[in-house]
């Protein structure tokens, strides 16, 4: 029929597996925004006051959990947009707005976004340059609470499988790692949030899938298949019998796995063999100590440098290499500097 066409497609895996379950879109709230003359501008003065705080509260609530989760360098970004929010230039303009052209808080804010965004777009400086994007995010969210769009928690009540068109550094933080069964995304590259986050969290992960989100609906039973990069929308029986048993057996491969944690690393022949684990980043050594690997083969430290808007300080390097080498207790960590380039890009290098 029809549907079968639709049913399977096809995208680039970043990390296999298989998942079942339903999906669960996440949809951009729409910012969009009307203008609307309002008769008194200081009460909407007020309203942007009280929107500034109540944002800020929540990037500190973002920045704590990324603490927790992804370590300093990834949360530093919603530091940045807390300083940004308390600017006193853009808060002027938005001001000025409201009360030249007596116009609502939500259109205020907006237009400033756009012009500040601008105006960083075009400067010469990688690191200016970069802040537009960061000025559209904190205009956006003063944006949505004073709409009152809040910040959809992705409360789902079960794990799903999270569909989206990407999913920026904001949003994979603020997901319950525990209600995500896998990511299907049609945007994305390997080296994105998603995909890291995929590969830490161990879960399936599917990327470049051309979705059409409109014509999906939260609920839809999906399969994901990250060794063949496939996702099966609305399987049949037989496709969903196949795919438990596939999971069961990927289950079970894991389990007679962990058999192998606590004991030497020997060959039959009885050669001894170090088996040492990868990480990008401070948290990972959690991995690496529950599975018992016995050391550090490559710990990726260009991830200092990524997702961010300007080079990390001597201090920052030295304090993430002291905690993975204190927590490695002297074991073996071959660190790697910097790898920066094709898939990795740091704009505010300015390497071209």
């Amino acid at each position: 029929g029809l549907g079968d066409v639709y049913k399977r497609q096809e995208g680039k895996s970043v990390f296999s597996g298989i998942a079942i379950g339903k999906i669960s879109i996440l949809q951009k709230a729409d910012t969009s925004v009307k203008r609307t003359k309002v008769e008194n501008p200081e009460a909407e003065i007020t309203r942007v006051q009280e929107a500034k705080e109540k944002a800020v509260e929540q990037l500190q609530k973002l920045y704590d959990k990324a603490l927790r989760e992804v370590g300093e360098s990834g949360a530093a970004i919603f530091e940045v947009h807390q300083m940004m929010l308390d600017d006193e230039d853009y808060l002027d303009s938005i001001d000025n707005i409201i009360r030249t052209e007596n116009v609502n808080a939500e259109y205020a804010v907006a237009t400033t976004g756009d012009n500040f965004a601008d105006m960083f777009a075009q400067m010469d400086d990688d690191y200016m340059k970069a802040r537009a994007a960061d000025v559209k995010d904190i205009s956006d969210r003063l944006v949505r609470v004073l709409s009152g769009h809040d910040e959809g928690d992705m409360d789902a009540a079960e794990p799903s499988i999270i569909v989206a068109e990407d999913l920026a550094p904001s949003e994979t933080v603020q997901m319950d790692k525990s209600k995500v069964l896998a990511f299907v995304t049609r945007k994305g590259s390997s080296n994105s949030h998603t995909a890291i986050l995929a590969r830490t969290m161990n879960i399936p992960a599917l990327i470049g899938v051309p979705l059409e989100l409109e014509k999906l609906h939260n609920g839809t039973i999906a399969v994901v298949d990250g060794k063949k990069g496939a996702f099966f929308l609305d399987p049949d029986e037989n496709e969903i019998h196949l795919a438990r048993v596939q999971q069961e057996e990927e289950q079970e491969q894991k389990r007679l796995l962990e058999n192998y944690k606590g004991r030497e690393s020997v060959t039959k022949s009885g050669k001894k063999i170090h088996v040492f684990a990868n990480i990008g980043s401070v948290s990972d050594v959690a991995y690496v100590l529950e599975n018992d690997a016995e050391g550090i083969g490559l710990f990726r430290s260009e991830f200092l440098y990524l997702g961010r808007s300007g080079l990390p300080d001597e201090n920052e390097q030295f304090n993430a290499y002291r905690q993975v080498l204190q927590m490695m207790a002297g074991k073996k960590v071959v660190i790697r500097t910097l790898d920066i380039g094709a898939d990795k890009n740091v704009d505010y290098l300015g390497l071209g």
